[in-house]
């Protein structure tokens, strides 16, 4: 068996998302790995309500998810990296959990912006949590935020 032959890449076109998926490309390159690409839409913050402005909201949100997967993927195409798209609606942290157990992933490469101990608080996030839901090796690319975005 080698060493990391299944990667999952998660994207969401942000300059985070972005490095983490040209260093997983370059790995995924380098090692011949089987590569499946995740998008996912983070719907936590509609969930609660249906009427038909958030239903519209929803549309247009899971439409940009969509195109951002599909850019993902022709930007790997374009580094000779072949991968599968998935889309997923819910929370990220589960649905990348899912996703590594589903296609049995060695690797999962996330990006991840750095904030403040009050900002992660108030907004949520729990990029811990997914180092306890998955049973794979997590790569994490930080972006320092100096000079250009990685394309």
């Amino acid at each position: 068996m080698e060493l990391f032959s299944r990667i999952l890449l998660c994207y969401d076109g942000s300059r985070e998302g972005r490095r983490a998926l040209r260093l997983g490309a370059d790995l995924a390159q380098r090692l011949g790995a089987e590569t499946h690409l995740l998008a996912v839409l983070d719907n936590a913050y509609w969930i609660r309500g249906y009427d038909a402005a958030v239903m519209e909201a929803t549309l247009v949100e899971e439409q940009s998810a969509r195109e951002i997967l599909r850019e993902g993927v022709e930007k790997l195409e374009t580094r000779g990296v072949n991968a599968t798209g998935h889309f997923a609606t819910g929370s990220p942290i589960d649905q990348i959990a899912r996703m590594a157990d589903r296609i049995r992933a060695d690797l999962i490469v996330v990006g991840h912006k750095r904030c403040g101990l009050l900002a992660r608080w108030w907004a949520g996030q729990g990029h811990g949590l997914l180092l306890d839901k998955v049973s794979c090796s997590v790569l994490v690319a930080v972006d320092t935020g100096e000079g250009p975005p990685h394309e």
